[in-house]
This record gives C-alpha cells, sequence and structure tokens, in this order.
C-alpha cells in the first residue's frame, strides 16, 4: 500500500490537486516549456502549490486541449523525469501523481518517485497500463472521456472545446463508462481502494451536459469510489460567462462549490492558493 495513499481519509475534508503542465501548448497558458529553465520553474510552482494549500501535485507532459497532438512516450518521459528527480531532491512532501495514459510512462515515473497516475482515458488506451498499476500497487484516477481530437470547435477569443459526444441517456452512460474502467482495474488485479473516478467535465461534453455532471455528481459518487472534478479554467465556463480564459477564477470557484457539496473528494485546480480559499469555505458549510 502506498503510504502516501493512507494518509488520505475520504469525506474528512476535501483534497486540492494543482496543476502543473511541462508544455508549450497547454490550453491554461501556463505551460513550463515556456520558460528559459522549465525544470526550475515547475519546481518553483509546485513548492508555491504545496505553500498555497496543495495536498497533490498533478504533473503532465503531453497536452489534452482541444486539437492537441499526442507526443511520444520518450518525448513524455524526457519532460517528466528531470522534473520528477529534482521534486525527489527537494523530499517534496507532498502527493505526485502524473497525468498520463501511456503504460511506460507511469513505470518509469514510478520509479523514480510518483506516487499516483492520472489516466485521461481510463484504462482505454493503453491495455499495459493497468498491469503497471497493479504491479507497482499505485493508485489510479480513472477519467471519463469520449471526447475525439478532431470533433473540436474553435472560438478565436474564448479558446478551442471539445465537441459533444452523444448521447442516449447522459448520466447512465457516464457510470456505464466509468464502471467498464473500473472493471478493467480489478482484473487487472488493482484493490478498490487504489482507484478514484473522474467524470471528465469538459471532455467530449457540451456546456449543458457539463452543468448537469457537477448537479448530479452525486449519482457517480454513489459508485463507491472517491471522486475528482476538473473544471478549471475550462471552456464551458468561458462560453457561459463570455471570458477569456485569464479571467475565470469566479466561475471555477462556483463549479467547486457546488462539486464540492455534491460528493467531490479532490479538486484538480490552476489557481491553487485562491482555490484552497474556496474548498476550506465551502468545508466548513458543507461537512
Amino acid at each position: 500500500m502506498n503510504n502516501k495513499r493512507v494518509a488520505l481519509e475520504w469525506g474528512k475534508r476535501t483534497y486540492v490537486m494543482g496543476v502543473i503542465n511541462l508544455t508549450s501548448d497547454s490550453f491554461s497558458g501556463d505551460g513550463t516549456l515556456q520558460f528559459r529553465d522549465p525544470i526550475q520553474y515547475a519546481l518553483k510552482k509546485a513548492k508555491q502549490f504545496l505553500k498555497d494549500g496543495a495536498d497533490i501535485l498533478d504533473i503532465g507532459a503531453e497536452s489534452s486541449r482541444p486539437g492537441s497532438k499526442p507526443i511520444s512516450a520518450s518525448i513524455e518521459l524526457g519532460r517528466l523525469l528531470p522534473v520528477l528527480i529534482a521534486l525527489k531532491k527537494e523530499n517534496i512532501n507532498g502527493i505526485i501523481s502524473i497525468d498520463t495514459y501511456k503504460a511506460e510512462v507511469a513505470r518509469q515515473c514510478l520509479e523514480n518517485g510518483a506516487d499516483w497516475i492520472n489516466d485521461i482515458w481510463g484504462h482505454k488506451k493503453d491495455a499495459d497500463l493497468e498491469n503497471i498499476l497493479s504491479q507497482y500497487r499505485a493508485p489510479v484516477i480513472l477519467m471519463h472521456n469520449r471526447s475525439k481530437h478532431s470533433a473540436v470547435e474553435n472560438n478565436e477569443r474564448l479558446g478551442a472545446s471539445y465537441q459533444g459526444a452523444v448521447y442516449s441517456n447522459f448520466m447512465e452512460e457516464i457510470k456505464k463508462d466509468l464502471l467498464e474502467s473500473v472493471s478493467i482495474a480489478y482484473k487487472a488485479g488493482i484493490n478498490k481502494e487504489n482507484i478514484i473516478l473522474d467524470p471528465g467535465i469538459g471532455f467530449g461534453k457540451t456546456v449543458e451536459q457539463n452543468l448537469v455532471l457537477i448537479n448530479r455528481l452525486d449519482e457517480i459518487k454513489a459508485l463507491g469510489f472517491p471522486i475528482l472534478i476538473g473544471p478549471s479554467r475550462k471552456s464551458f465556463i468561458g462560453l457561459i460567462l463570455d471570458l477569456p480564459i485569464e479571467e475565470r477564477l469566479e466561475g471555477t470557484a462556483a463549479c467547486l462549490a457546488v462539486g464540492i457539496t455534491r460528493g467531490a473528494d479532490i479538486v484538480r485546480v490552476h489557481d491553487v492558493k485562491y482555490m484552497s480559499r474556496i474548498v476550506k469555505i465551502t468545508d466548513a458549510l458543507t461537512r
């Protein structure tokens, strides 16, 4: 059992996950590769996030923004491993989650200090990933995702967004897809206590569907797993408020507050300092 996993007490409070993008093309505009020394910048950001209230650092090296292009495992590892090694040297006191769906990337990251794997494809992209997670007894976030790289809508001012997938029964299909991911995990020998579910806000869902998902999050919670949500700065907030990415702080805060009241256990955010305050107040009101 991963000791950092045991430290989390589900239901006692909401945990904050800070996003660190080791990319040049992050939708949120905060990719570290745009800076002269991306490793030091990522290290500085990680320390600041933990100081500001983050419990978990979610580090990703392949952009999942609408219209982004996949990268090879070797490029992904070339970005991730130096940062992981730097974090290990600094003895960072926080859970380190790696945002990847590739088995080899997960294996090498878990060997070099990562604690969790955040799989945005819910075990449906790389058939070897669940075996790696089972071998290392690593916690995994399984996200719901029906987005397609080719199904993207572009808005010059507000940015790109994934087109909504077709559903005959939206919430029931979300739950069914998530349970399929859980079943894959179980068959590989991954324990229930190492599984976290993410309903995939913003991935292959319309504005209305994202709102339904947040409002009915308690139905996902009823599946019996800890729940992570990640509405931070996403396009549906921009479309509702008619605001660009850098002005979606309040919209993100509202989504988090409602999501927590509906059962979210972890919130994945870019603006850790401000969202940690929202989480504390919402927890004080609801828990």
